[in-house]
């Protein structure tokens, strides 16, 4: 770890960390609060995602779909309108609404083959942003001043590394410019994201062998075809398995870092309480 003890995190003048953990959980509600305290640059890997990597194929898939619509296609082609995602910390829906639902078209689903290209795409896209990691560390002290570093991750990023392999390229990145921290929830937090998902199912990332696992034992315990599956229902079928196969990923990643639990970050107010939250974190390796 960067930080060698309590002591060296809490006199440190550059603090640098890493959150990592399901969505849901706090980790771009943290973000903000210490960004509101005014030392703290946060940097949303998600936001990364969608701005600079996949900016272009969210808006090229929107104008697809205005395209289809006469007096859209018309304006679309005299350059009379302008059309592009609104993508913010706290609304990455471009993001998610491009990855889309494998399933039956009149649903709104897309072909799995389509499906599982986009899938590529985001992955692609995660890997660089968490890449582009140290950038924004120099980036955020050299340009605007800011002597603290956040970078907030997806809930995606465990199936992109193995914490298990020491010698895992991109940890060993993370882990030399950031204190990765874990923010673990409890059994009822994750059925309480269980219950949210549920009401309201959106697009995720899926590591390529689960994905193909999951779509394949649907369809064969539903006996249904590939192009009647209702997207939504999908998505919620997979969702707990989807939790359930990262939890051990993300606990694989716990030794390259510390882990807090997501009701001791939900207490924190400030930005000297965080602090003593990780050094306490830190004193108990």
């Amino acid at each position: 770890m960067i930080y060698k003890s309590a002591e060296d995190w809490l006199k440190s003048p550059h603090k640098r960390v890493l959150f990592y953990g399901m969505s849901g959980l706090g980790k771009t509600h943290l973000s903000n609060m210490l960004r509101a305290q005014g030392s703290w640059f946060h940097y949303s890997i998600d936001y990364r995602i969608g701005t600079r990597y996949m900016g272009e194929l969210i808006a090229d898939n929107a104008k697809s779909h205005a395209m289809q619509v006469p007096f859209l296609r018309e304006l679309l082609l005299t350059d009379s309108i302008y059309i592009g995602s609104n993508i913010t910390f706290n609304n990455l829906a471009p993001v998610s609404t491009y990855l889309g639902k494998p399933g039956d078209p009149a649903k709104g689903g897309l072909p799995i083959a389509d499906y599982q290209h986009r899938q590529e795409q985001f992955r692609s896209a995660e890997i660089a942003a968490l890449r582009d990691t140290a950038h924004f560390i120099d980036r955020a002290q050299s340009l605007y001043g800011y002597p603290n570093f956040i970078c907030d991750t997806g809930g995606s990023i465990c199936e992109w590394v193995d914490g298990n392999d020491p010698d895992d390229d991109l940890l060993n990145e993370l882990s030399q410019h950031c204190l990765l921290i874990r923010i673990e929830g409890s059994e009822e937090h994750t059925q309480e994201l269980i219950r949210r998902f549920d009401k309201a199912p959106k697009p995720m990332a899926y590591q390529p062998e689960f994905l193909e696992a999951s779509w394949q034992e649907y369809l064969h315990e539903n006996k249904c075809p590939a192009d009647k599956v209702d997207p939504n229902s999908f998505i919620r079928w997979t969702y707990a398995r989807a939790l359930a196969h990262r939890k051990p990923r993300y606990e694989a990643m716990v030794p390259w870092g510390v882990s807090v639990t997501a009701d001791a970050v939900a207490q924190i107010q400030s930005a000297e309480a965080f602090e003593t939250l990780i050094a306490s974190a830190i004193d108990a390796l």
